[in-house]
Parts: C-alpha cells; structure tokens; sequence
C-alpha cells in the first residue's frame, strides 16, 4: 500500500462522490424540499449502501452479475423502473404553504441505502474502483483503505450538496420556482438513465 495509491484512491473517491449523479441530484432537490436536518438520514443511507455495495463487488458479485446477461438486464429494468418513479415524486413535490403532510418526506435511510443496489453511478463506481485500486497481493488491505476512504470524503462532500440545496431555498420560495425546480431535477434525473437505457435497446 503505497502512499501514491492511497492519493489515487482518494481523488477517486471524491471525483465519484461530488460530481453530478443520482444520488447527488436528489440530495439537492431534498435540502430545497426537506431542508438539511430531515435529509441526514437519505445522505447517511447514501453512504453506507455505497460502502457495502463495494464490498460485495470486492467480494467477487459484481462479476458473477456481469457473468450473467439476463440477471443484469433485469437489475437495468429495475433500475429504470424505480428512478423514474423517484424523478416523478420530485417532479411532484407540493409547493411550500401546502398541507403539511402533502409536501411528502426524504427518502429514509433504508431506502437510500437499497436505491444503490439499481444506482448506475453507484455500480459503476463500485466495479471501476475495485479493478482500479485494488492489488492482488494485498488484496483486504487495498479493499479495505478504498472503502474507509470513501466512508471519510462521503460525508463532507454530499453535506455540500445538501447545503447548496438549503441556500437555494432562499431563492424557490414560490409555488411557480419550486415547481421549476423540481421538475428540472426530475427531468435531469430521467436523462441519467440514457447510458443504462441504451444498452438495452436492441442494436440496429
């Protein structure tokens, strides 16, 4: 375990955790929507189904899933199914001023934590990170410090995205700019199931 791999991780597991996805675009449109406080445990469900999602493709699943066509394809359609469900409940979000129980709630922790196992970014970063970063002859180690390093940056760098979400609250306080909002959300969540999307469409 040298100390160029450990930074090699590091800026890995950042670049995977801060730029724009599905996880990320849902913890802004919950901080705009929820506020921070009520988004902790979606953010924290986030994190640690991340974390044990790299471990069980370290721990040989994600290539017996690959191994598997109809099994993947099936793990895509779910994927499909539930994000565009998720995009149709932030594109539906009540306003503020409305009942208080029309408004919905955050994702809880379990269902965060469960959204990683249909998450593309998710699995992408998962399989990518531990053919990436892990060595064959220190294997548990090199598992090991990827999955404590993501467990460290996770935290700080999606609280951004959340924060980011309550500051814009200051600016969407009307029925006509939050619906805005949430449905571009729900329009740019929808457009990130193009990858996945377009490996199933038959190929001309």
């Amino acid at each position: 375990m040298t100390s160029e791999l450990f930074f090699a991780m590091l800026a890995y597991a950042l670049a995977m955790s801060a730029t724009p996805g599905p996880n990320t675009l849902m913890l802004l449109a919950s901080g705009v929507n929820h506020g921070y406080r009520p988004t902790v445990p979606h953010q924290l469900g986030i994190i640690l189904g991340l974390a044990t999602l790299l471990a069980v493709v370290g721990a040989g699943l994600g290539a017996a899933i690959l191994s598997m066509p109809a099994l993947l394809t099936a793990l895509r359609l779910a994927a499909i199914a539930y994000m565009l469900w998720l995009a149709w409940k932030i594109a539906t979000s009540a306003a503020p001023g409305s009942a208080p129980d029309a408004k919905g709630r955050p994702m809880s922790f379990l269902e965060a934590a469960l959204f990683q196992w249909v998450n593309p970014k998710a699995w992408a970063m998962a399989l990518s990170g531990v053919a990436a970063y892990t060595r064959p002859e220190a294997y548990p180690l090199t598992l090991g410090v990827l999955i404590a390093i993501l467990l460290t940056v996770s935290f700080p760098v999606t609280s951004a995205w959340v924060a980011a979400g309550v500051r814009l609250r200051t600016w969407l306080q009307t029925p006509s700019a939050l619906r805005a909002f949430n449905w571009t959300m729900a329009a740019l969540l929808v457009a990130s199931l193009w990858p996945i999307a377009r490996d199933i469409l038959p190929s001309r």
